[in-house]
């Protein structure tokens, strides 16, 4: 199957109607009948899992699973980022010339990853990202990186394309194309951080502890708001959650952390694990 066809095809399909559909029926009281199959397909540890398979309600209760809480230590330290979520580090490093890696030959724009916020954009000018990818195996709670204020969302419509490998290498500015939901944290320790959940082909919605915002909604608009009382949140906290297999991208700062030695790319994470720590002389 040549290039062409599958880049053709990728953009043809009716993504967002498709994953609406996707998302009724994995909630439907039929759909429980699979989750022992899918638990075996992508070999899922139960012993992490919250309650026995025969409380799930549906695949989607399912997949939203929480994990027992010993499942998931949070590395401990005000001066420590954790990962927000299961997953596999696909991208990682400096944001140079205001522009972030997709993948070899292709980058985007931190701005547009933003939504042509430039306030915002300037701030992580220079700074540090790192793009986690959740499979459907992986744990899809997302959490706290670090200690902080929610400081305002912005919802983001836009298209579902998958964002395995296959969306990755195919779809140009894929990151800045998707439905976003992107969280504002303001950190003592680390300034501002940008938590961008994205999107993703079959991913129902992406929901958030603090409201009412999520995505995939029928004909969306752009939303950008604080969030009510700004409330502190702690390390590890549940911040939302996927319903499908999707992405996460942290951006921070300039000069405001150094990487955990082995955090690289292709690196399975687990939500809690030490990601990156305050630079030295902040």
């Amino acid at each position: 199957m040549n290039k062409r066809f599958i880049r053709g095809l990728i953009h043809r399909l009716p993504q967002n109607t498709m994953s609406r559909t996707m998302g009724k029926i994995t909630a439907s009281r039929l759909s429980r009948l699979a989750i022992h199959r899918y638990v075996k397909h992508y070999r899922i540890d139960l012993s992490a899992v919250e309650k026995p398979l025969k409380e799930y309600r549906s695949l989607k209760d399912f997949f939203t699973r929480r994990l027992k809480p010993e499942a998931r230590p949070i590395a401990q330290g005000a001066d420590v980022v954790v990962s927000p979520v299961d997953g596999t580090v696909s991208q990682m490093g400096k944001i140079a010339q205001g522009t972030l890696f997709q993948a070899k030959g292709k980058v985007y724009s931190v701005a547009e990853l933003l939504g042509d916020d430039n306030e915002m954009a300037a701030r992580f000018c220079g700074g540090q990202f790192i793009t986690i990818y959740l499979s459907p195996r992986d744990y899809h709670r997302i959490h706290m990186p670090v200690d902080g204020r929610l400081e305002r969302y912005t919802y983001l419509p836009g298209r579902l394309y998958p964002v395995n490998q296959l969306g990755v290498e195919h779809v140009e500015k894929l990151f800045a194309r998707n439905e976003r939901l992107i969280t504002y944290i303001d950190s003592q320790q680390f300034g501002h951080v940008a938590l961008v959940k994205v999107g993703a082909l079959f991913v129902g919605s992406v929901k958030v502890a603090y409201g009412t915002a999520t995505t995939n909604v029928r004909n969306g608009r752009q939303i950008s708001d604080a969030i009510a009382g700004k409330p502190q949140y702690e390390k590890g906290r549940e911040l939302g959650w996927f319903e499908f297999g999707s992405t996460v991208i942290l951006l921070f700062e300039p000069g405001r952390i150094e990487w955990t030695e082995g955090i690289k790319e292709g690196r399975s994470l687990f939500m809690g694990q030490r990601l990156a720590t305050k630079r030295a002389g902040l």
